[in-house]
């Protein structure tokens, strides 16, 4: 049966192509638009719960004073903090943009053991007021090193005339929880503190406070007594756990699970309507070599089995092309999308949920072509050819 199958196939060797292509890039896109959405789940879930993030009740995209700093510090229960700001710059041409942060350095790497120094040092981290700690993924990306300068153009705090601010890479880090990625830099609140000061005749201000709950301490206590203190401005706070502010984070782009299921719903329907059409063409085209079958004494049950296999081995191979797409691409994306999703990956879940679609997509597809071809008669078959 599979000899005559594949014969059949090939009978109209674009056709099959075509749709076994369109079925490629549909599993694939349902791979990896799963991935996505858990990957960012898996970045919630591995949340630091000692960690809780300060910022402006009014919008991620609102500075805090820096005053706030020390006074957070004195709250009760509250072991140390550290300042994130957002650079916003590029390494030489817009388009080569990706995560930059002002933070305090002893502070940075005491707060996120997951950052594991893999080349360079924390301590030249430390001691040298221009250098940075840049993930791995950026720095394969540009083939940076240690001891490498990188200059960086600064789009939101440009230096006079388009001179570009100049780093000095101390280290690289791999991550090794998804709640960090590797494509970011990480550079001295004072380094950039004192040269904004000296370009724009004021200081600048603070993205968001991280702070860490020392042991023992009621995480819920401390961002209602945080909140409070500065409920009468200048500027109101809103105090979160890290799982909650990653997933207010990911919200920024709307309800990316509905959104998913939805494309990934049309696209299964799409596709199931276009299988079920070719498994019509190829039914109606082998009307005669059902009737040779029947004549040779092919039951009604295996007829029905042979085209169900027929659709089942067209989807089957086509969406098992598109999984291991994702799979072996699931590096290439990593690092290409880890700024927007730390830690992508094509989960075994996610596999396997595919090829159960892609074996129910065989099935349905196959289903009305050969209950047709099941229920043909042998004397009207060859009547009909004469």
């Amino acid at each position: 049966m599979f000899k005559l199958i594949t014969r059949n196939l090939l009978r109209h060797p674009v056709r099959s192509v075509l749709t076994m292509g369109s079925l490629l890039v549909a599993f694939f896109l349902l791979c990896f638009l799963r991935s996505a959405v858990t990957t960012l789940e898996a970045g919630v879930e591995a949340a630091d719960s000692k960690r809780l993030w300060v910022q402006s009740a009014v919008s991620l995209f609102v500075d805090l004073p820096l005053a706030y700093q020390p006074k957070i510090e004195a709250v009760d229960g509250v072991a140390r903090t550290c300042k994130w700001q957002w650079f916003g710059g590029y390494f030489r041409e817009p388009e080569n943009f990706f995560a930059q942060f002002a933070c305090d350095p002893p502070r940075l790497l005491e707060m996120w053991p997951e950052m594991k120094i893999a080349d360079g040092s924390a301590e030249a981290f430390l001691s040298q007021r221009t250098s940075c700690v840049i993930g791995r993924a950026l720095a394969d990306k540009y083939g940076w090193n240690v001891g490498d300068r990188i200059p960086i153009t600064g789009a939101l705090f440009p230096r006079p005339g388009g001179e570009p601010w100049v780093f000095d890479v101390a280290a690289i880090y791999e991550p090794t929880k998804a709640t960090l990625d590797s494509t970011t830099m990480f550079f001295h609140w004072d380094y950039f503190y004192e040269s904004v000061e000296a370009i724009e005749g004021e200081p600048p201000q603070v993205g968001v406070f991280v702070l860490e709950v020392a042991a023992g301490a009621d995480p819920t206590s401390i961002m209602g007594q945080v909140d409070a203190l500065f409920e009468n401005g200048p500027q109101r706070v809103q105090t979160t756990t890290e799982a909650e502010f990653s997933r207010q984070f990911v919200s920024m782009v709307g309800n990316v699970p509905r959104l998913v299921a939805l494309i990934g719903g049309g696209v299964f329907v799409a596709i199931l309507l276009a299988v079920v059409n070719t498994m019509l063409m190829a039914a109606r085209e082998q009307t005669r070599d059902v009737g040779i079958l029947k004549s040779m004494g092919f039951t009604d049950g295996a007829v029905f089995r042979y085209f169900l296999v027929q659709s089942l081995f067209l989807c089957v191979v086509g969406g098992g092309l598109g999984i291991a797409f994702a799979l072996l691409s699931q590096t290439a994306f990593g690092a290409a999308m880890g700024m927007f999703f730390p830690g992508y990956a094509v989960l075994p879940s996610t596999a396997a949920i595919a090829a159960g679609l892609a074996v129910a997509m065989g099935l349905l597809a196959g289903l009305v072509p050969a209950r047709e071809a099941a229920r043909l008669r042998t004397v009207d078959v060859l009547r009909a050819i004469e």
